[in-house]
This record gives C-alpha cells, structure tokens and sequence, in this order.
C-alpha cells in the first residue's frame, strides 16, 4: 500500500485518501462511494451504498475498481442490470469517469441483512413504506 492508501477495517475497502489524485492515478474512495449512489437496486428503488450492499472496494495501480458487493438475495436475478449501472457510473462522465473499468466481486459472506442499511437508506425505505 502507498502512503495515500488506506484500508477500512470493517470492509477492508481500499483506497486512495482525500489527497488530490494526479492524471493517471487512482480514483478516490470517497468519490468511488458518491458515484455509486446513482445505482440503484431495480426491486427496492435505493441505491446500493444506502442499502448497504457495497462491502468493499479495491482500485488498482491501473485505475481499475474491483468492488465486492452482495445482493439482499442469492436469487436476485438483477445482477447484470446493477453491474451496467456500477459502470455507467464509474466509468463515463467529465474526462472519462473515475476509474477506468470494474470488476464486481459477488460475495454472499458475511450475508447482506437489514442491520448494514445506512441511517439514510432507512429513511429512504420508510418513506416508500417499509417498515425498518
């Protein structure tokens, strides 16, 4: 790991810090982790970050975004649908995007339950009418 890299112990996410990332460097965790609440999961209309569905993410010395994520369910047939979605997000906007490709490592350990749902997701189901 360089200097600028950190890893969050609860997720093991790995990334650069706030530090200005140069022309050809890696993208930002932060910015990695913004970007990715434009994917939103096609059955529950929020978006993967607030649902708690992204554990972790890895950028490479070759600016590529391996995300592990899991579903709220093995079965879910929208894997294909949130992974054109991750990148689209990451990989197209101003100057090309943030990283230059993704890989989606789909892991079901530890599994995906209501507990890792963000403060704001909650809200966010409530107002749809579920009850968290």
């Amino acid at each position: 790991m360089s200097e600028h890299e950190t890893t969050t112990p609860e997720t093991g996410t790995v990334a650069t810090d706030g530090a200005e990332t140069p022309a050809g460097g890696k993208a930002r965790l932060a910015d990695i982790e913004e970007a990715m609440k434009d994917v939103v999961d096609p059955e529950l209309g929020i978006n993967v970050v607030d649902l708690g569905l992204v554990y972790g993410v890895h950028v490479d010395d070759q600016n590529v975004a391996t995300l592990d994520m899991t579903l709220t369910s093995a079965a879910c047939p929208l894997t294909d649908v949130i992974e054109d979605q991750a990148r689209q997000a990451l990989t197209t906007g101003p100057g090309g995007g943030l990283v230059d490709d993704i890989r989606i490592n789909w892991v079901w350990l530890p599994p995906w339950g209501p507990d890792k749902i963000t403060d704001e997701g909650r809200d966010q189901l409530r107002s749809l009418g579920f009850n968290v």
